[in-house]
């Protein structure tokens, strides 16, 4: 892949992730409540975390393992989270992964980015499938999902184990097929919740 473009929507602009948002990604991902629903993200979370997320973003984006993006606020670009795509070339799939931070939450921004990375995957990276994972009992990610027209698929019972808690985790899909059928109804739910 090349360098990152810009994707907009009604409210946020998905942009390159920066040094400069460093500060905010620590503030931001080194919450309890986003660790604890992130297999990956630790906590606490220091700025040395977030200068390695930012590395290894990068260096994923230039191999085609991934396309990492800042969710911002248009027009101040005020980071409010991440989107992104680890992505399986040979199989024309890729995981869907997203958070939210905290103060942003119920604001409908994760449904949003995440809408708007799907659409790229499928109509720009030509993906036949993107899925997700989430942890049982997520009910804001399992709302998002379902908002972008994905299907629950099942549930990996006693999948993962965090912070000494062993727990399930359910999945979603959608396929190129699926997301192509699904546009206009897609467009009507984005511009309701514009309103």
């Amino acid at each position: 892949m090349t360098a990152l473009r810009e994707l907009r929507t009604a409210r946020l602009l998905l942009r390159s992730l920066e040094l400069e948002d460093v500060p905010a990604l620590v503030r931001l991902a080194g919450a309890n409540e986003i660790a604890a629903t992130t297999l990956n993200i630790p906590h606490p979370y220091t700025d040395g975390d977030a200068r390695t997320f930012l590395s290894k973003t990068n260096e994923d984006f230039h191999e085609g393992r991934s396309v990492t993006f800042a969710i911002s606020i248009s027009p101040g670009r005020e980071l409010c989270g991440a989107v992104g795509l680890n992505i399986a070339e040979a199989h024309r799939r890729a995981e869907l992964g997203y958070w939210i931070g905290v103060p942003f939450w119920g604001k409908g921004f994760a449904t949003e980015a995440a809408g708007a990375l799907v659409a790229f995957g499928f109509e720009t990276l030509r993906l036949h499938r993107i899925y997700a994972h989430y942890f049982s009992g997520n009910t804001a990610s399992q709302r998002v999902l379902e908002k972008i027209g994905m299907r629950h698929e099942g549930r990996y019972r006693q999948h993962i184990q965090k912070w000494g808690r062993i727990i399930d985790v359910e999945n979603y899909g959608l396929l190129a097929e699926e997301f192509r059928a699904g546009e206009p109804a897609r467009r009507s739910d984005a511009s309701r919740e514009g309103e």
